[in-house]
């Protein structure tokens, strides 16, 4: 199939001054073949779009969630993460079953398409009924199923993992790839760690874990083990591979090295840090270090959506009134980080986080015909500080149009609260 974008902006993010106010963009199956200015052109095109009063940019990637967890969102807000865990969560989480998972990935997964995510990183259980919603819905996801040592056998655990990996990374033509998912160091002891690093070596695979993101994590394992959490994972060998690091809020001099050392991928979850008042992660010294930070939602029962648009928002603000600096964490660094910065933390950056010739097409329209997006001096700014999820248009994802004008193609909305319902009243005993 080929489509043409034409008359719109753009924002390739190839580089910060990569920004078309008027240009096309050319899309042949699934790849993009052209983005820039205005030009003539003999190809045919199934599909023209007239993008005029939009602008284009990369498909948004949220690289740390747990999507299922949407059937809990507005439960047990306002709560501290521990306690939110132990008496809200967790003990819901015992009655949910593989379909309760599926349509819980399903009504999240409608929510990031429509709200201009393309890719997202995810951590939970069921995690086959998790990779057949994505592979339904057509969207791009690094799937990984969550494991803890407190409980359970280990090997069958990790055998499980294993399967899994086999069985679904590069599933849906490409777009499922698998992580091994390791809760947290305060939930996983070093040689349940130390195994999870030896299959992780293995299999090639990435690893996708919680690290630093409570100060009761930074004193639990200080007085259990004389260390900070990413020394912990350091000594267990989780390091030496790939890593997706969710939170990374509380950090010594010695983490930043750490991570800076091992290449560390950072992911900001500023809404849900500052909803369950975990604190304020220093995004703008681990870029200054060379640190590659993306960003993420977390889920949206701790946050409570999944609007990657908001959420670039709310790491810039955050970080300005942190350090007290307004020049901190600057509109286009914050797009790099849920774009470009996203895809070299799933190991995509060859594939999507740039509109540029050759590239996947992912990417999106944001419809900026609304009177908070006037006037338009500068369209990054725009973008991170006065648009949000409802302004996006349209969700392309391998060159399939899956939102268009604003309407899902390729899902039932009516369908999934349905579901979503049945869920429900047997979780909550409506």
């Amino acid at each position: 199939m080929r489509i043409l974008i034409k008359n719109c902006g753009i924002i390739t993010m190839i580089r910060p001054d990569d920004v078309y106010t008027v240009g096309q963009i050319e899309i042949k199956d699934d790849r993009i073949v052209y983005a820039g200015t205005v030009r003539e052109t003999t190809a045919d095109f199934d599909r023209i779009i007239d993008g005029s009063g939009m602008t284009a940019l990369p498909g948004l990637i949220n690289c740390h969630t747990h999507s299922a967890m949407s059937l809990m969102r507005g439960y047990g807000d306002d709560v501290a993460l521990m306690k939110w865990l132990k008496e809200r969560i967790w003990p819901i989480e015992e009655g949910l079953t593989g379909e309760d998972v599926y349509w819980g990935a399903v009504l999240s997964i409608a929510e990031m398409l429509k709200s201009g995510t393309t890719a997202f990183a995810d951590m939970y259980f069921f995690m086959d009924e998790v990779a057949k919603a994505v592979s339904e819905t057509g969207i791009r996801a690094d799937l990984s199923i969550g494991m803890v040592s407190t409980t359970g056998d280990w090997q069958e655990r990790l055998d499980n993992c294993r399967r899994f990996f086999r069985e679904w990374d590069g599933g849906a033509d490409g777009r499922i790839n698998v992580s091994l998912g390791p809760h947290a160091p305060y939930t996983c002891v070093p040689q349940f760690l130390s195994m999870v690093a030896d299959l992780a070596g293995e299999l090639g695979a990435k690893v996708h874990i919680h690290l630093a993101e409570t100060q009761d994590e930074i004193k639990q394992l200080k007085e259990k083990y004389e260390t900070t959490p990413f020394e912990y994972a350091r000594e267990a060998g989780i390091l030496d591979k790939r890593v997706i690091g969710a939170h990374c809020v509380h950090l010594s001099d010695r983490d930043i090295k750490i991570m800076k050392e091992y290449g560390i991928n950072a992911v900001h979850n500023p809404q849900s840090n500052m909803k369950l008042a975990s604190g304020i992660s220093p995004v703008q010294r681990m870029l200054d270090e060379g640190i590659n930070v993306s960003l993420g939602t977390d889920s949206s029962c701790s946050n409570n959506n999944l609007d990657m648009i908001s959420e670039m928002r709310s790491a810039a603000l955050l970080q300005k009134v942190g350090r007290m600096d307004a020049e901190a964490l600057p509109a286009v660094k914050v797009l790099g980080m849920a774009t470009k910065n996203g895809a070299r933390a799933l190991g995509l950056e060859d594939k999507v986080g740039m509109l540029k010739e050759g590239m996947q097409a992912d990417l999106i329209l944001v419809d900026m015909n609304k009177p908070h997006l006037y006037p338009q001096h500068d369209l990054i700014s725009n973008l991170v500080y006065a648009a949000n999820g409802g302004d996006v248009a349209y969700t392309i994802i391998d060159g399939r149009i899956l939102v268009d004008s604003g309407r899902l193609t390729c899902m039932d909305e009516e369908r999934i609260f349905h579901e979503v319902e049945e869920s429900l009243k047997r979780l909550f005993n409506r």
